[in-house]
C-alpha cells in the first residue's frame, strides 16, 4: 500500500522576521496605534493576511522592551511612536526593510494575480502584448485615449464614477 502523498504546503505569505520590520518601518513614516498597523500590514497583502493582535501587540511589546518606540496615551488608547534608537535600527537595517517590502509587495502581487477572475487576466496579458508590439508607434491622439480608457478602469474598480473617454481626433496621415 502506498501511503497518501502530502498535500502542497501554502506558500508563507511572510518570510522570518519580515513582520517585524514592516512594522517598524511603518512606524518609521508616523506614529501609528496597533490596530492601525494591523489594517496597514493587511492592506499590504490584499487582506489575503491580517495578522492578530495576539501577533501584533507583543511584537510592539518587544519594540517598546529594545527601546525603539515609546507607547504614548491617545485618548484611551496607545499609540506607537518610533525612537532615536529605533530609527538608528531601521537604518542599520535598511537593505533588510527594503527586501522585506519587496518580498511583500511580490507576494501581494502574486495573491491579486492568482484570485483574478480568468477573463480580466487574459485581457490584462493582451495588453501587456500589445503594449509590447506598439513600442515607439504611437499615432496622435493615441496615449491619450489609452490613457483615458485605463483611468476610466481603475476608477471603476476604485468605486469612483468614471470619466467620460473624449474620442481623440482623428490622425492626420502623413503627407
Amino acid at each position: 500500500m502506498t501511503p497518501p502523498r502530502p498535500t502542497p504546503a501554502t506558500p508563507r505569505l511572510l518570510s522570518r522576521g519580515d513582520l517585524r520590520l514592516l512594522v517598524l518601518a511603518l512606524l518609521g513614516d508616523q506614529p501609528r496605534h496597533g490596530y492601525e498597523l494591523i489594517q496597514h500590514v493587511s492592506e499590504l497583502f490584499v487582506r489575503a493576511y491580517t495578522p492578530s493582535a495576539g501577533t501584533m501587540y507583543p511584537l510592539l511589546a518587544s519594540f517598546e522592551q529594545a527601546g525603539w518606540v515609546l507607547a504614548e496615551d491617545d485618548a484611551g488608547r496607545r499609540r506607537f511612536r518610533i525612537t532615536d534608537s529605533g530609527r538608528a535600527e531601521l537604518l542599520a537595517r535598511r537593505d533588510e526593510v527594503k527586501a522585506a517590502q519587496h518580498r511583500a509587495w511580490h507576494r501581494a502581487r502574486e495573491i491579486a494575480k492568482a484570485d483574478m477572475p480568468p477573463d480580466l487576466r487574459d485581457a490584462l496579458r493582451q495588453f501587456k502584448s500589445a503594449l509590447v508590439r506598439h513600442h515607439g508607434r504611437w499615432q496622435e491622439g493615441e496615449t491619450t485615449q489609452v490613457s483615458a480608457l485605463l483611468l476610466q478602469a481603475a476608477a471603476l474598480l476604485n468605486g469612483q464614477p468614471p470619466a467620460p473617454v473624449e474620442s481623440p481626433e482623428p490622425a492626420t496621415p502623413p503627407a
